[in-house]
């Protein structure tokens, strides 16, 4: 990503969206906010940073899980507001256990795959 580019990233309240997609699968693995250093972060590390709204603080995914995103390709919507972070998924993307964020339909019936145990690494 150039720096002309990242000039032209659209920041809501310093954020943008971060959709994030295994890169074999196509696989939608969760939804998250960076801000302008978690982009640089991402970009000069290859591995996901992002902007935690809750802690109000910097975290690399997998800091405390082992659970990483390697980078290997980042797109960026035609408007400019929002990033696609194309990555290879190491162990699973959600907090809760799950490969996905995604893994209940809106009948609250579980479709995803339990990869890991919160309690164990968290």
């Amino acid at each position: 990503m150039t720096d002309d580019l990242l000039d032209d990233l659209k920041f809501t309240d310093g954020l943008i969206v971060a959709i994030v997609q295994d890169f074999h699968t196509n696989e939608v693995l969760m939804c998250a906010y960076m801000n302008c250093e978690a982009v640089k972060k991402t970009v000069e590390t290859k591995i996901a940073h992002y902007w935690s709204r809750s802690r109000k603080k910097l975290w690399k995914k997998g800091e405390s899980s082992g659970h990483t995103q390697k980078i290997r390709e980042i797109l960026i919507d035609c408007d400019n507001d929002a990033i696609l972070l194309r990555v290879e998924q190491v162990g699973g993307a959600c907090h809760t256990g799950y490969r996905s964020c995604f893994y209940r339909r809106s009948d609250g019936r579980i479709v995803g795959e339990k990869v890991f145990y919160p309690e164990e690494v968290y």
